[in-house]
């Protein structure tokens, strides 16, 4: 029996609300430029205030979110569980997952009051993006909104390294890759971030477990950092013995990949970046759609990179659906 889903993915929610700004308003409000930054509620409403009006684009998001939103874009069905409030924003964070063709724990689930997280994207006029995040109910996501059902019935279970950062996250990620485990699933981890892996690298092989995971995504600095290694020669080597294949993104000098066997060096594609925020994830959601449709490692590489390459020319950490569709052709010549 084919499975139900491609991917089934846990993370964090966060709705990005962008607004164009003046670097006076930066100054005035004392904002750290081109950094993110968390806050807390009361601080993320007194720039709410200021900002004032509807955002120039708001969507939803967190980067495990982003990856599923980019497997379901490519062809796949995903599945997200994650934690938002009974708040009008949390209302369209389900929706715009809906409006995605993402399944969620959302649909059946007595949502809490609280807050929804979100991130405030503030876009200067030299094009640098600010952000203030409060993460709200998020926070608190636990192993309340693992779907055992929906994680038996995927190819894989795609963790957000986020959550190693929040005692619960970490516990609900343990038990979806358990529940994975059990059933036959394979498992997928992302690191997220560098300072993930500086901080919190006990947890994160707790997340990994005694058996690794099945496919690791890492760009080049936390691959040297978890492996506590000066360069990748000795890094990929280590990699091996908690991930059975893995993928490190190398920014403009391409990617590596190991497919279990073989090492394989995917080729950069050339472009003006704009805006590296989201790319980690459109590079991950491009490849688990295409090894979960057959297709080979290189392959998959080779998807990733194109779609990957063409978010960072642009601003935000989608693609529209008929850009997935023309990069899906070009590589995959599938459609």
């Amino acid at each position: 029996m084919s499975a139900k889903y491609d991917v089934y993915a846990i993370g964090n929610a966060l709705v990005d609300m962008e607004y164009e700004i003046s670097d006076e308003f930066l100054e005035k409000y004392k904002i750290d430029k081109g950094l993110m930054t968390l806050v807390d509620e009361v601080r993320q409403n007194e720039l709410l205030d200021a900002l004032g009006g509807t955002p120039r684009k708001q969507q939803c998001g967190g980067s495990a979110a982003n990856t599923v939103i980019a497997v379901s874009q490519f062809g796949a069905k995903a599945f997200y569980s994650c934690k938002v409030a009974s708040d009008p924003i949390g209302n369209f964070y389900y929706q715009d997952l809906q409006d995605n063709g993402v399944d969620s724990n959302l649909r059946s689930q007595n949502r809490h009051s609280g807050t929804t997280g979100k991130c405030l994207v503030l876009i200067s006029p030299d094009a640098e993006r600010t952000m203030n995040t409060f993460l709200g109910i998020t926070s608190t996501i636990s192993s309340d909104e693992v779907v055992s059902e929906a994680i038996k019935n995927s190819k894989y279970m795609y963790m957000e390294g986020y959550l190693v950062a929040s005692p619960t996250g970490k516990q609900a990620a343990i038990e979806a890759r358990k529940i994975a485990e059990a059933n036959g699933v394979k498992t997928a981890l992302t690191f997220s971030d560098v300072n993930m892996v500086k901080f919190f690298k006990d947890g994160l092989m707790e997340m990994i477990g005694t058996n690794g995971v099945d496919l690791l995504f890492c760009n080049e600095s936390e691959a040297l950092n978890f492996t506590n290694t000066e360069d990748m020669l000795s890094a990929r080597e280590e990699l091996k013995k908690i991930a059975k294949t893995y993928v490190v993104t190398l920014g403009e000098n391409g990617a590596l990949i190991f497919d279990g066997e073989s090492y394989i060096e995917i080729a950069p594609y050339a472009v003006k970046a704009i805006d590296t925020n989201g790319a980690g994830d459109m590079y991950a959601g491009a490849f688990l759609f295409a090894i979960t449709h057959n297709h080979s490692h290189a392959s998959a590489g080779k998807l990733a990179s194109l779609a990957a390459s063409r978010v960072v020319s642009q601003f935000g950490p989608r693609l529209k659906w008929h850009e997935t569709q023309e990069i899906r052709k070009h590589i995959l010549g599938d459609i």
